[in-house]
Order: structure tokens, then C-alpha cells, then sequence
């Protein structure tokens, strides 16, 4: 079941789908983060996919701030040349302030709702959103109970002050990292530099790779992979059995 919310941010309203089991509630809570081409059909899709599997799935607008803006055709938003820079206008204004703030407001409305049993939520991510997961764990505490990234990109980057893994000593979730076998947004030296800062922070977790391109999990993707999706869908079944059930 979808419904259509609005959720008080720091910088105004953001639109957002819920969506939820059938049944009687509470259910653990989970955020979606979308990819780069921001919340669409595929990944209301997926958050019912996961909302049949026994959570209550939040899938905001991460762009809320730009306004209506018009969805992206993932066929061309990165080969046509007007569409790209629009994108990356759009991804250029999610600074980790933002990101960080918005993460906040979405788990506070996903906390306060009655479908939805506490104290922490779940958190995924794709791409873009992977990284908005793993920042979102770094400064929320104990509100992120369970936090996944999938080919997301520059998750631990040397040198780089706003890279989430120099804040892994904030991180209080159970965190879950798949990498792209041949992603250049997230190598492995990143990915050993990563799990080097989770370790140091004593922070459970599993940093692993999929034989798989990057955009593997988001069915409209051209990267799409069926058995590397499956195996995400079974990797945050795992993940997420740890969080609180009613």
C-alpha cells in the first residue's frame, strides 16, 4: 500500500511515498535513498517490494529543495548532454549539511508514525544514495539502527574532508557495503580504507563485492544485473532481521 506524505525538513517540505504491509502494524522502519535519477517508478517499486517483506518504507525526494523538477529517463540522463548537467546540478547541491539534515527529518517522521515500531530505522541506498545510507548512520546515532549501501560511490575517499568514513566513530548501526566489481567510484583501496575505519570504530559489518556493474540493483538501469539484485534483496533480509519488530 502507497500514500503519499510530506515530511518538515530544515529547508522546507519534502514529498514522499510510504509505503506499507498489509496487516496490522508496527513495523520496522526502513529509508530508501534513490540513485542519482531520484525517486521514480522503479524504486516505488522496490519499496514495495520491501514493505511486502514486513517493513514500513519511506522513499523521499532527495531533490525537494529544487522544487518540481521533472523526472529523468535513466536511457539518456547521462548521454545527453543537457540532461547530465542537470542532473549534476541537482547532485551538486546535496552537501553532507543537507544530506545529514534531511536523514534526520526522514527518520524522525518514519519514528513518530504509529505504523512504525522503534527506536532506530533501516536504512539502503543505491549509488548516490548508498553514500546518503552510510552518512545518514555517521550522525544519526542510535536512530539508524541498520544501514546498507549498494555501488555506492565515494563512501572512503583519502584526502577527501567530507568522505562518511572519517565519521565511522558516529556510526551505531549495523552497516552492510556491496561494491561493484569494476566501479571506479569505489575501488578496492576504498573499500580497504572503509573497512579499516569500521573496524577502528568498532563498527559491525561486511564490505564485500558483486561480480556485477555499477547500477546492478535498480532494475532500470542498463547496468542491471537479476542475480546480483536477488542477492541484495537477501543481503538486506539479513541485515534487517535484527531490527525491532512489534
Amino acid at each position: 500500500m502507497r500514500q503519499d506524505v510530506q515530511i518538515d525538513t530544515p529547508d522546507g517540505t519534502a514529498e514522499a511515498t510510504l509505503h506499507l504491509p498489509e496487516g496490522d502494524g508496527p513495523w520496522p522502519g526502513v529509508i530508501v535513498f534513490p540513485d542519482a535519477g531520484g525517486p521514480r517508478e522503479t524504486f516505488r517499486d522496490m519499496a514495495d517490494r520491501l514493505a511486502e517483506t514486513g517493513f514500513a518504507v519511506l522513499l523521499p525526494d532527495v531533490y525537494h529543495r529544487a522544487g518540481h523538477w521533472e523526472p529523468f529517463d535513466m536511457d539518456t540522463a547521462f548521454s545527453d548532454p543537457d540532461e547530465r548537467a542537470r542532473l549534476f546540478g541537482l547532485m551538486g547541491e546535496l552537501t553532507n549539511e543537507r544530506i545529514i539534515a534531511d536523514a534526520g527529518a526522514y527518520a524522525d517522521f518514519l519514528l513518530a508514525r504509529p505504523e512504525v515500531v522503534g527506536p532506530g530505522v533501516g536504512t539502503t541506498g543505491y549509488c548516490m544514495g548508498g553514500r546518503m545510507s552510510l552518512l545518514a548512520a555517521t550522525a544519526l546515532g542510535g536512530k539508524v539502527a541498520a544501514a546498507a549501501s549498494f555501488h555506492g560511490g565515494r563512501l572512503a575517499v583519502e584526502d577527501d574532508p567530507d568522505s562518511p568514513h572519517l565519521a565511522a566513530d558516529g556510526i551505531e548501526a549495523t552497516v552492510y557495503v556491496a561494491g561493484a566489481a569494476d566501479d571506479s567510484s569505489f575501488t578496492a583501496d576504498q573499500a580497504q580504507l572503509l573497512d579499516n575505519a569500521l573496524t577502528m570504530a568498532d563498527v559491525a559489518h561486511t564490505v564485500e563485492f558483486y561480480p556485477a556493474h555499477h547500477g546492478f540493483a535498480v532494475p532500470d538501469n542498463s547496468t542491471h544485473d537479476v542475480d546480483a539484485e536477488n542477492r541484495h534483496w537477501e543481503a538486506l533480509a539479513t541485515l534487517y532481521s535484527t531490527l525491532p519488530r512489534g
